[in-house]
């Protein structure tokens, strides 16, 4: 994408400044509703059902959802949107219907909690150790996504632009926690879906010379059958199990995870978090169709379709200087309201399951603004860290990423049983979450993206991601089989079994 003009730049740069200016008056006036930490991470359990929907969608739709899926779809077709939008949707599906009435009944702050009562301390930490360095790739990712489209289009340096993104894009969160989070995804949600209309309606628009029916299909006509194939005929076997794992991480892997818990418990009954993750379902399936569509017709449009910012020389071709403001306002919105959940999420864990439990051991227990000031001190901290891992380069981060597989490998088995099995075995749920990411890890560190890669000959190679989820399983089937136990808290297994 080319550098906009001075004057672009200067409109961009004061439509930005009008933004953020916005978003930290929201987080100021939210601030004023935080009296303590569950209504700092779970909005005090009174979120609308509307409410609920827009902050779960404007979670998950972030720079992989707009940008990447775009940039993937563009290259190899609609089986890189297996995992998003095709698997997220999914995920929140399975929520809706399974997950979100019996979680939202155990009144809890954080997925360790579900693991404490359910399971024992060992587990609890064990849920913290793997769930909190997921999230910091997650948010380098989201980082550099945002700053990298900034020097596309403005003369600002990388290095510059990721702390500002880091600085200014979580400010309004450590302030007002959940509440400026939903408040400012509302407002973010607006700019999101105007900016997808636009683009997908001159996409079409472009393709039918005006004529929208004719458009559509030339969308459908104009791409070629590789790109509309999940799996070919060559490599059938391969592309389906590859298929099935970017599903399996998709649709089971976020469930077990903090963003969908925060938000399931900030709804304000079990019937308004359960229909507000299936309204989700369908508005995210629904908007992400729109970077597929974009992906398609890149080839369509564009004189060279580049490897990465696919969805950016759309819209700089299509775009009036006005339209392309928008947006570019758009892709602001879509980072930034991934950023606020994705750094508040490991700092709750942080706070809540391992360091407040020690300072309440050794100094005694906090009060609640002490709570609240190391909530928002712990935000800080994974702020840094993740723009430490952003500057740090490519490979670095990542690699990170690659810990978005480990809660399906290592919780997704235990989480699903603790949620319905009245008397599970706590050694079964440590020895899952073990099972599962060792071998997970194993792999990971060998470079292998298969099951013991280096010995098993294709059609028989598989997605290791799916196997070590099938040794977690096996491993819990294993020791529970050998006797549960009543749970601790009586009233816990009424309310997770429902």
């Amino acid at each position: 994408m080319e550098q906009f003009s001075q004057s672009m730049q200067w409109a961009l740069a004061g439509v930005l400044v009008a933004y953020m200016s916005v978003m930290y008056v929201v987080g100021y006036l939210a601030q004023r509703q935080i009296n303590d930490v569950e209504d700092y991470l779970v909005a005090g359990r009174n979120l609308s059902g509307t409410l609920a929907c827009v902050t779960i969608v404007a979670t998950w739709f972030g720079a992989e959802s707009l940008m990447t899926a775009t940039d993937e779809v563009s290259q190899l077709g609609i089986r890189r949107a297996m995992m998003d939008p095709v698997g997220i949707s999914v995920c929140l599906l399975i929520a809706g219907l399974c997950v979100a009435r019996p979680l939202w009944r155990m009144n809890l702050l954080t997925v360790p909690d579900f693991f404490l009562k359910r399971y024992g301390k060992s587990a609890e930490i064990l849920a913290s150790l793997i769930l909190v360095p997921s999230y910091f790739g997650w948010v380098a990712a989201q980082f550099v996504a945002l700053a990298t489209i900034l020097c596309q289009c403005t003369p600002i340096d990388f290095e510059f632009a990721v702390i500002a993104i880091a600085i200014l894009g979580t400010g309004y969160a450590i302030m007002g926690g959940m509440w400026s989070i939903t408040w400012t995804d509302v407002i973010q949600m607006v700019f999101i879906v105007a900016g997808l209309i636009v683009l997908g309606y001159e996409i079409i628009d472009y393709l039918g010379r005006g004529d929208l029916l004719a458009g559509i299909h030339t969308l459908r006509s104009g791409p070629s059958e590789s790109h509309w194939q999940i799996a070919s005929a060559p490599n059938f076997s391969r592309d389906i199990m590859l298929a099935l794992s970017a599903l399996a991480i998709g649709a089971l892997g976020n469930l077990p995870v903090q963003d969908l818990l925060q938000r399931i418990q900030s709804a304000k009954s079990e019937r308004v978090a359960q229909r507000a993750c299936l309204a989700a379902a369908v508005v995210y399936f629904t908007m992400g169709l729109m970077p597929v569509g974009a992906g398609l017709a890149a080839a369509l449009i564009l004189p060279t379709v580049p490897e990465a910012g696919v969805v950016t020389a759309l819209a700089q071709q299509l775009l009036s200087p006005a339209l392309l403001l928008l947006f570019m306002l758009a892709i602001v919105s879509t980072v930034l309201s991934t950023i606020v959940s994705a750094v508040m999420a490991p700092a709750a864990i942080v706070a809540h399951n391992l360091i407040e439990p020690a300072v309440n051991r050794f100094f005694g227990a906090l009060l609640r603004h002490q709570q609240l000031t190391l909530q928002r001190c712990c935000v800080v901290g994974i702020t840094v860290a993740s723009t430490l891992l952003a500057l740090s380069g490519a490979r670095a981060y990542e690699l990170v990423q690659a810990s978005y597989a480990m809660s399906l490998v290592g919780l997704c088995v235990p989480f699903l049983f603790g949620l319905y099995y009245a008397t599970p075995n706590p050694m079964a749920a440590i020895a899952a979450i073990l099972a599962g990411t060792v071998s997970w890890a194993l792999h990971v560190l060998l470079s292998w993206d298969d099951f013991l890669q280096p010995y098993v000959a294709d059609p028989f190679r598989v997605p290791h991601a799916l196997v070590d989820t099938l040794f977690s399983a096996a491993a819990f089937a294993l020791l529970n089989s050998f006797g549960g136990r009543e749970s601790a808290d009586s009233s816990t297994t009424q309310s997770a079994t429902g």
